[in-house]
């Protein structure tokens, strides 16, 4: 927003949301000011944790997902659900079943698999075809919305883990993430016929440190740019198909195509004349070796 002052959030004290926002922030206009209620005294004095805020809430009719019964956090947006704190804070302790939003159990969903299409286009996904129900969609939100709710429905993207911050401690979290669950499984398969091998590994790395990046928060930092740069240049040949299984918590790839020619069917002809003509040329020196010592 242009002509902003404040960045205003309502991140805890002891997340990663709190640098994200503000790290951004900066960079966009170190001139902004932070209001941060879970870092003021005064705030913290009236609302001493979650049993405080819950009251509040129900005080001045504010809707809230979380209660007293069920004390966690959660998050949502449209590519996952993520839920924190309250009960969750013991990592012996297992998520209710009725917490989940996007997903089925594994062990309810359907007994019999969906087949599903997933087209790309220089990496980017492009359509989504249900093979099981005949339909398909192009537009991208929704065919990430449908992908969802297929996925969802065979108990597609659950996680539980134990995170390392970037403010110094560790805090589970449990995730829903059913799009992007599919989505990822099949573009890693389509770049397995797509991509050089020495472009695939140095991709790797890259992903790493991207993804480091964007958890610690520096989206717009320069090294950034130079990652997203070269994954960019990366995708420019991922065009293609790739075709899945979805069955009870499971994607199984089924099967995968491109009209980009294979890389290893590109340079594997080059690669042999050049191992023997340099093989050709080792024979020769040694026999040029024996020779002058007869």
């Amino acid at each position: 927003m242009e002509g902003a002052k404040y960045l205003a959030h309502g991140a805890t004290g002891k997340g990663n949301d709190q640098v994200r926002f503000e790290m951004c922030a900066i960079a966009l206009d170190a001139s902004l000011k932070t209001i941060a209620p879970w870092r003021d005294p005064e705030f913290l004095e009236k609302f001493k944790g979650r049993v405080d805020l819950l009251a509040y809430a129900a005080a001045n009719n504010i809707p809230v997902d979380a209660t007293p019964k069920a004390p966690y956090s959660l998050d949502a947006n449209l590519y996952h659900t993520s839920y924190e704190s309250g009960m969750l804070e013991n990592p012996m302790t297992g998520p209710p079943k009725d917490m989940f939003r996007m997903t089925v159990d594994p062990e309810d969903a359907p007994n019999t698999p969906t087949f599903i299409r997933i087209e790309f286009v220089n990496g980017a996904p492009t359509k989504v075809v249900n093979k099981t129900a005949g339909v398909e969609y192009s537009d991208p939100l929704e065919a990430f919305n449908y992908l969802n709710e297929v996925a969802g429905a065979n108990g597609i993207g659950r996680i539980d883990i134990v995170e390392n911050r970037f403010v110094g401690i560790k805090s589970r979290g449990v995730y829903e993430t059913p799009a992007g669950t599919v989505l990822r499984a099949a573009h890693l398969d389509l770049e397995g016929i797509t991509l050089d091998r020495e472009v695939m590994r140095i991709r790797d790395t890259l992903s790493a440190e991207f993804a480091r990046l964007c958890y610690y928060g520096f989206w717009y930092a320069p090294e950034m740019d130079l990652i997203m740069n070269s994954i960019n240049f990366s995708q420019k040949n991922v065009t293609g198909g790739v075709e899945l299984k979805l069955y009870k918590g499971n994607v199984i790839v089924t099967g995968r195509e491109s009209p980009v020619p294979c890389t290893v069917q590109i340079w594997l002809p080059w690669t042999l004349k050049m191992a023997v003509k340099a093989w050709s040329t080792t024979l020769w020196m040694l026999k040029a070796s024996f020779a002058s010592m007869l």
